[in-house]
């Protein structure tokens, strides 16, 4: 009988069990999903990244995967054309010029989501998962999500979409994410999402013997600031002078403003990671110590083992995490698709062996 994580404490989430579906997955990453879906059983058939630096990355964890570094424009799938269970991929999230009122498939060309759905015709998976940033459902009034759901249907897919928190999936991270579940019309398939769990992980439990690693360095100027800022404090903390000095004219706009000089808290979870841990409105310093997080630190928090190595320059490799899905949700995810696969009606998380105890 396998164990079940019920204290929150942090863990690389991996099954015993592998599984023989497979999964093709567009706008890859540096391998948060596809390490996720390899942790719960699933077999990435194939990986696609424009970006030179996340392929490498890809490549030097997992030599064994089929990376393709090329515009997904120029690709065509029908040789793998009913042989993939599944096709994922985090498609970024555009505007769509549509003509008329039918808003379905032709009308998304000129968008990276018109080539999702390309590669869905032309595979034909059974299951269809797309992971995008919390403000597609409110994004153009909610007009971009509509369409990308008439556009499944049209392709033959009845779907479904939820708003995840990565902080109830076994990630040490608030971070909001819409998860899109599609299913074959054909197949007799109930779409399932993965259950929040009862417990949280804190940021001080994520970085506990955290590897030392390379980070963004502050000046001296920001450091002094910085340092007036406590734990779990942000911009407020400063004194009246420092912070219009600090934010200029953000300081007279309304709004929380919370990103603002924020240093992190041990005893929560860490706030949503971005591209950089030193961006002005998205402050991400860590807790007790005056610098930003690591890229070590930054990869705890996606839950990426410590062996996970990230290629190009510290810019690229904070983009890559900041980008990533995180690796625990990803599992969780990928448990969901296995047991919608499998035709169960509960999860595979009562499955579940947890590994790599950092």
């Amino acid at each position: 009988m396998s164990t079940i994580n019920l204290s929150g404490s942090y863990q690389i989430l991996q099954s015993k069990n592998k599984s023989k579906f497979e999964v093709i997955e567009l706008f890859a990453g540096c391998g948060g999903m596809a390490l996720g879906f390899e942790n719960a059983g699933l077999n990435t058939k194939l990986l696609i990244d424009i970006n030179k630096n996340i392929c490498e990355t890809l490549q030097k964890n997992r030599p064994n995967w089929n990376v393709i570094n090329q515009d997904i424009t120029q690709l065509e799938f029908t040789e793998y054309a009913n042989q993939i269970d599944v096709v994922a991929g985090g498609f970024p999230c555009q505007a769509f010029s549509h003509t008329g009122e039918r808003k379905g498939f032709l009308d998304t060309r000129g968008t990276l989501f018109f080539d999702f759905a390309r590669c869905i015709k032309q595979v034909q998976p059974k299951i269809v998962i797309a992971e995008n940033v919390k403000g597609l459902i409110t994004y153009k009034k909610g007009e971009t999500l509509q369409i990308i759901l008439n556009t499944l249907d049209e392709l033959g897919y009845y779907s479904s979409y939820k708003l995840l928190n990565a902080q109830y999936f076994d990630v040490p991270q608030k971070r909001e994410r819409v998860i899109i579940i599609a299913v074959r019309k054909d197949l007799d398939i109930k779409i399932v999402f993965p259950q929040e769990k009862n417990y949280i992980i804190t940021l001080k439990e994520a970085l506990k013997n955290c590897p030392k690693s390379k980070g963004i360095i502050y000046n001296q100027r920001k450091k002094n600031i910085m340092q007036l800022v406590p734990e779990g404090g942000n911009w407020r903390s400063l004194p009246e002078q420092i912070q219009k000095e600090y934010m200029k004219n953000s300081y007279y706009q309304g709004g929380g403003r919370t990103g603002f000089a924020k240093r992190l808290a041990y005893d929560e979870p860490c706030l949503t990671l971005t591209c950089s841990p030193s961006q002005t409105q998205t402050e991400r310093c860590h807790p007790i110590e005056t610098r930003p997080l690591t890229i070590r630190e930054y990869a705890r928090v996606q839950t990426f083992p410590d062996d996970w190595e990230f290629a190009g320059s510290l810019t690229s490799q904070y983009q890559q995490i900041g980008n990533a899905v995180p690796v625990n949700l990803a599992y969780h995810l990928g448990c969901s698709l296995i047991a919608m696969l499998e035709g169960k009606t509960g999860l595979c998380s009562e499955k579940v062996t947890q590994l790599s105890l950092f």
